[in-house]
């Protein structure tokens, strides 16, 4: 049985695009597997704790060197990372604002790119000094655009500074299995973004029959 994460970022909810994406996902999946743990987490419509100086202090403490404040200061982040490292799947739906991601999704990203909880440092290695700690994991990254032309080649892809951010972010994690997909056009025509969602939709449908 696979554990299955899925964590929605966007401050929309019945206008969101991203979270169509990952309830589409939820309903494909259940329709080829009936035994999954299906975590929730929402980001976008509950509030996410920036880090300050009381978790930085904390965090780049021993752990058994840690007072109760600290790890009171670290509780949600060891939550959220305890999430992560139960899941098999992570289904992370998040829109582009900005041209990047939403300040709850870079919050969340804060608290959990962690030293030595989800990466650590091998400073032998001076180019890629950054060891992951997430292993075996699948993630699947349901965007969303307003406008389209952002992917490698495209007249967009200077201003996209949402899908590899997200890839880089969770690389260094350790998670390097990672599948996009992306709907494109949501503030332009009708029609655009119907076509473009319908393409997501398949898309998210072979990922499941061919990855999982």
């Amino acid at each position: 049985m696979k554990n299955i994460l899925v964590i929605n970022s966007s401050a929309r909810t019945l206008n969101s695009q991203s979270r169509k994406l990952t309830e589409v996902f939820v309903e494909q999946w259940k329709s080829i597997h009936n035994s999954s743990l299906i975590t929730l987490r929402e980001l976008g419509n509950h509030p996410v704790s920036h880090i300050g100086e009381k978790w930085i202090t904390a965090a780049f403490k021993p752990e058994n060197a840690r007072s109760q404040e600290d790890k009171e200061a670290l509780k949600e982040s060891d939550n959220y990372i305890a999430e992560l490292r139960q899941a098999d799947v992570i289904v992370l739906g998040a829109p582009m604002y900005n041209w990047s991601i939403p300040s709850a999704l870079k919050a969340y990203i804060d608290q959990v790119l962690r030293v030595n909880e989800t990466w650590k440092l091998n400073p032998e290695n001076i180019a890629n000094p950054y060891v992951g700690l997430l292993e075996n994991k699948t993630l699947f990254l349901m965007l969303s655009r307003g406008s389209h032309g952002y992917e490698k080649g495209e007249f967009n892809e200077h201003m996209n500074f949402q899908s590899d951010y997200l890839k880089t972010v969770f690389n260094i994690m350790g998670i390097h299995n990672i599948h996009f997909v992306a709907v494109n056009g949501s503030a332009l025509s009708p029609e655009i973004l119907q076509q473009s969602t319908e393409d997501a939709n398949q898309s998210i449908k072979s990922l499941i029959e061919s990855e999982l």
